[in-house]
């Protein structure tokens, strides 16, 4: 059982062609991941940075402001996580995209407005459509580098990226030129290639960046729950024989 909802720490070809049972903590983190998606897409529709700066300053200069309402949302990867973003971004009035590996997975949901199957072309359009684009997948190799360059070129200058999944996810790289020539709006990072972030990357000195140090999951009790849910759930099934929730497709890495 991983703790945590991300296994790609304990991949492995041996793990994956082992008889090995596995399960995680899906589920644990989305509601708190929800909120900081909210609170990042306010972050730039409403020019928070701006605001901060107009208080330091004591500057009373009023300037328009963006709707979430009508804004499209989307995004990339639509586990358990995606779908609590994509919950809360309707109650805003936002229209959602989504892309996952199995979209048939998604028919029907009440959240989407149009769910994409995992390929480029797919990938690519769900970017230039978005005014918010959100990276909730889980790193894998075939998720590796998934939004490089090509995928920020598609991308309105207006849009605004969010990863909240795993740094590797996104071409960092890339990212940062991206962010540095104005091809889009910002960013909203709480993960990032290397851990901690080296105190030599640009990216704490971008001021379209509003960066976080992976701890928008870490709530007080956030372990605590992760662990009851074992102990309290998962444990007594695999005692008495029973299914296990949450079973992880070691291949496929979630």
């Amino acid at each position: 059982h991983a703790r945590s909802a991300g296994i790609d720490f304990v991949t492995s070809p041996e793990l994956a062609a082992s008889a090995v049972y596995m399960t995680n903590a899906k589920g644990q983190f989305s509601s708190t991941l929800a909120e900081y998606t909210m609170m990042a897409c306010s972050f730039f529709a409403k020019d928070l940075p701006r605001l901060m700066k107009q208080k330091r300053n004591k500057d009373w200069d009023k300037y328009c402001v963006l709707e979430l309402r009508g804004a499209t949302m989307g995004v990339i990867g639509y586990g358990d996580i995606g779908k609590a973003c994509a919950r809360l971004a309707k109650a805003y009035g936002m229209r959602v995209l989504a892309l996952r590996r199995n979209p048939k997975l998604a028919e029907g949901d009440p959240y989407c407005d149009k769910i994409y199957g995992n390929d480029p072309d797919a990938l690519n359009e769900l970017v230039s459509e978005s005014d918010y684009i959100l990276c909730a997948a889980p790193l894998t190799e075939q998720t590796r580098g998934l939004v490089g360059s090509e995928q920020l070129a598609a991308a309105k200058e207006s849009a605004v990226l969010i990863n909240l999944g795993r740094g590797p996810v996104v071409d960092e790289v890339a990212l940062i030129k991206a962010l540095q020539e104005g091809r889009i709006k910002g960013a909203a990072l709480d993960v990032f290639t290397e851990e901690p972030l080296p105190k030599s990357s640009p990216l704490w000195d971008l001021d379209n960046v509003l960066l976080s140090p992976h701890n928008m999951d870490m709530t007080a009790t956030f372990m605590h729950e992760a662990t009851e849910f074992f102990v309290y759930e998962n444990l007594p099934r695999f005692l008495r024989g029973e299914q296990l929730l949450n079973h992880v497709d070691k291949a496929a890495g979630y």
